[in-house]
């Protein structure tokens, strides 16, 4: 069975990565990002706030980094 922290910790490090690549975190006002893995259960949850005009292309890269880095290490196991 995959532990959860592992999970958690490669796909938050994914999204992370995908974010400060794209985005000087000292423009970013706000920068959440929430996963969580549970029972076999993926959870993501990004949310920045910014001057950027493409934050939602952000987001929306940084959760699929995020859902493929958790497979990589679901399917590891």
């Amino acid at each position: 069975m995959v532990a959860e922290a592992a999970v958690v910790e490669e796909a938050t490090a994914a999204a992370e990565d995908v974010i400060f690549t794209r985005c000087d975190p000292d423009e970013l006002e706000d920068v959440d990002v929430t996963i969580q893995y549970t029972d076999g259960e993926l959870a993501i949850d990004i949310y920045l706030d910014g001057p950027a005009a493409d934050l939602q292309q952000v987001v929306d890269d940084a959760a699929l980094a995020a859902r493929r880095a958790a497979e990589r290490v679901i399917e590891a196991d």
